[in-house]
């Protein structure tokens, strides 16, 4: 019988070697790979204008009025780092700053620990995926709308937590008219609205997490505790890292349910650096001024999220 290709060890692949050597390299001149292109534009085109004047444009002019006197009605005078040594001794910047830090340090706190904790017991108690729906809900209310509740809720003589601690015996609060309650007030408003979104995303991370690790942990006669610290968290560390970066992040953002629950009073106990920033912007028109403090406070989030990245890394690495 006469041999052939097909019958002589190896000579498949061999052929199969000999014609992708034989083949050609698409074209990038062609009218095909031409046309894919262009309608690989067309396609981007609208989200990259959209992200040019929306996002390029708005930076590249903030950055250009935080070295300018600009005072809206005339137009922008060159000044130099003249905002920027003003921003350095400014006290109510720094003192703004210092309250954004509190806030920002309680509610991402407070978020991370109700977060992690409502997670494990979505993953471990229920699979209902209306349970699910209404830990997220609040997440989707509008902060606006959020604070407005809780503001009523609160009120000192009407709302409905005064009343239930009045009637369990205590004396009411003043959630949001006292400089020790207002900061720990907006900050657990803002834990209310935050948690649910987190919590899914961890507990999107616990679902990685293969079963046959605690079924091994169990032979190994490890408590649920004991599996919660010493498997469940360490597994959970990159999901951990990118919600402590977003909610640092959103954190020092904080604007809308300040404004709304407080107005930064009182006596500028809960003026955090956003609501400084919009008080010199439209308060008092001096763009330059509050240009150079949002370049300020868009510094501090690359520092600290640098930080953030530097030290889980290095504690990934100690780990492993």
């Amino acid at each position: 019988m006469a041999l052939t290709e097909a019958t002589v060890p190896g000579a498949s692949e061999a052929v199969a070697r000999r014609r992708k050597a034989t083949r050609r390299p698409p074209n990038a001149n062609s009218p095909a790979h031409r046309g894919d292109a262009r309608l690989a534009w067309i396609l981007i085109a609208p989200a990259l204008i959209g992200f040019l004047v929306f996002a390029v444009y708005p930076t590249l002019r903030g950055v250009y009025l935080s070295f300018t006197d600009f005072k809206v009605l005339t137009p922008p005078v060159w000044v130099g780092l003249a905002n920027y040594i003003e921003l350095l001794q400014d006290d109510v910047f720094w003192a703004s700053l210092g309250v954004t830090v509190y806030f920002v340090v309680l509610s991402v706190a407070l978020c991370m620990v109700i977060s992690v904790l409502t997670a494990a017991a979505l993953h471990r108690l229920t699979s209902s995926t209306v349970v699910r729906g209404l830990v997220i809900l609040p997440f989707l209310i509008s902060g606006v709308v959020a604070a407005t509740i809780w503001s009523w809720m609160l009120d000192t003589q009407l709302g409905i937590v005064n009343v239930v601690i009045q009637w369990l015996g205590g004396d009411g609060v003043l959630f949001l008219t006292s400089r020790g309650w207002a900061i720990p007030s907006i900050a657990l408003i803002s834990v209310w609205k935050q948690m649910g979104y987190t919590a899914i995303i961890i507990f999107a991370g616990l679902q990685t997490i293969p079963p046959s690790i605690y079924e091994a942990g169990r032979i190994d006669g490890a408590s649920e505790l004991q599996m919660f610290f010493r498997l469940t968290l360490p597994l959970l560390r990159p999901i951990l890292a990118l919600v402590l970066v977003l909610n640092v992040i959103g954190a020092f953002q904080v604007f809308d349910i300040v404004q709304v629950a407080t107005k930064g009073g009182p006596a500028n106990a809960s003026n955090v650096l956003q609501m400084y920033i919009y008080s010199k912007a439209f308060g008092q028109f001096d763009f330059g001024y509050a240009s150079a403090m949002s370049l300020a406070l868009f510094a501090i989030l690359i520092v600290i999220t640098f930080l953030q990245m530097r030290l889980l890394r290095a504690s990934e690495s100690e780990t492993n």
